[in-house]
């Protein structure tokens, strides 16, 4: 055929569809190159605005047991909290004990309670009180390793890892000598941990766990169990891991630990507003947008082994919280911080938070007025609920973390000056332009185009538009 023919053939079949030409995608059929979400599983809807709040029930009350706990369930409803997790409350073994009282973390039974604490009745009466008031109840689960006088490394020694003389041994190079690691290639161990996690579930009604780290336990463990555990009710995963795996079949939160830390450093001089970028450029890269990622002002481990809050932050304490609150991310309340709690914690032994501030505390009211602005703005809920957050140029980026988070019609300006210097910087982009109410008085604010923004050291402001 003369080249001539054969390209008007060619043109004719393209046209047409006549012959051999490929036929056009039918939005009816699954294509491979339809963009889908990494994650599987479904966040119950309780979790849509959900704020998390740690119990460790040794240090909770003054009484340090389930009871005491109980009492004080009115006002942690009145704080605006929703999840509560509890810190281990399994017995804690003996054998080469930390301290007086032992770590929680060193678990002796996983079907049993802490005496200290209280009784199984102890601990179902307050989950069917929690629940009768709203809350949600999680715990903390220690799967990586028991304690070393567990009834299992008696009964299954084949089911713990063994150092090169063939002992037990506790987690390498970390000083958790008061524990030994289980071998997570044995079914047994699967099937033992397994069903304590669907006993509690099943059994007393507790509506999901925190996985202490969740990352030394294989990741197809933590899968099954999601599938398990949902089978019986929905639930609530949190994972200590910061990894995006994890989110896929297993958990709907991990840990921010480059947030907690990117905060600490500029905190202390050791950064500026630029430092927040890599966390939130990999957030909205490399994360996907269902996942929840815990922003932690502390935690049991922070409080601790690094330094109160006090400590941590310094003046720059209130700008941090507010946008723990605020920009992506889950936010936790560790117990006493609504107190300003002012002292490190003892891990091992009885050391009751000083509630004697009461209402008084200044930060106690703040945390309020943030769980409130954050539940009546649809744009700061959890995970795909919430918007994603949209950087706000300005004149002074080293010190004004600026940004704006956008759902239908509710828009969030968030305006942090993150250096102990004032800064006056104007807004160059349009984005945030509207008029707004302003944290947390409502005052009606417009910002208009170019506006010149004014903040002392760590000053900062919040502005709501369309909210609830």
């Amino acid at each position: 055929m003369p080249k001539l023919l054969a390209s008007a053939a060619a043109l004719t079949l393209l046209v047409t569809g006549v012959g051999t030409a490929p036929a056009l995608a039918d939005d009816h059929v699954a294509s491979p190159w339809q963009p889908q979400s990494v994650v599987e599983i479904e966040h119950p809807e309780w979790s849509r605005k959900a704020v998390l709040y740690q119990i460790n029930t040794r240090q909770f009350t003054e009484e340090g047991t389930f009871a005491a706990a109980q009492e004080q369930l009115p006002r942690l409803k009145e704080l605006g909290v929703d999840i509560l997790w509890f810190m281990p409350i399994h017995p804690i073994g003996e054998v080469n004990r930390k301290g007086g009282l032992g770590s929680p973390y060193s678990v002796k039974d996983y079907y049993d309670v802490n005496p200290e604490f209280g009784t199984k009745e102890d601990f179902r009466a307050f989950v069917d009180a929690a629940h009768a008031q709203g809350f949600k109840v999680i715990l903390d689960l220690v799967a990586n390793h028991t304690a070393w006088d567990n009834e299992l490394a008696q009964q299954h020694p084949d089911w713990y890892e063994k150092d090169w003389k063939g002992d037990f041994r506790p987690t390498p190079w970390w000083d958790w000598s008061d524990i030994i690691d289980l071998d997570w290639t044995k079914p047994g161990v699967r099937q033992h941990v397994g069903e304590a996690m669907e006993y509690w579930v099943r059994e007393f009604g507790v509506d999901g766990y925190r996985a202490d780290v969740a990352g030394y336990v294989p990741l197809d463990f933590w899968n099954t169990m999601r599938d398990r555990l949902t089978a019986i009710r929905p639930v609530f995963m949190l994972g200590e891991v910061q990894e995006t795996a994890f989110h896929q079949k297993a958990f709907d939160a991990t840990y921010a630990w480059d947030w907690h830390n990117t905060t600490k450093n500029v905190a202390q001089g050791k950064g500026n507003a630029t430092s927040f970028y890599g966390y939130y450029a990999e957030n909205e890269s490399l994360w996907p947008e269902e996942a929840m990622r815990m922003t932690y002002i502390e935690n049991h481990d922070s409080n601790a082994w690094e330094g109160t809050m006090a400590e941590n932050y310094g003046d720059a304490l209130y700008a941090m919280t507010g946008l723990s609150f605020t920009g992506e991310g889950l936010p936790l309340i560790h117990n006493g911080m609504e107190a300003c709690n002012a002292k490190r914690l003892e891990f091992f032994e009885k050391d009751a938070i000083d509630w004697s501030q009461g209402r008084g505390c200044i930060y106690g009211l703040l945390l309020e007025q943030l769980i409130e602005f954050r539940k009546s703005n649809p744009a700061l809920d959890n995970g795909q609920w919430g918007a994603r957050m949209q950087k706000v140029e300005n004149s002074a980026p080293e010190q004004l973390l600026s940004w704006v988070r956008r759902k239908d019609d509710n828009k969030v300006l968030g305006l942090f000056n993150m250096s102990d210097r004032p800064v006056s910087a104007r807004l160059t982009s349009g984005l945030p332009v509207g008029t707004y109410a302003e944290f947390p008085l409502r005052r009606e604010v417009t910002i208009g185009e170019g506006e010149t923004i004014e903040l002392p050291a760590w000053g900062w402001r919040l502005f709501a538009s369309g909210s609830d």
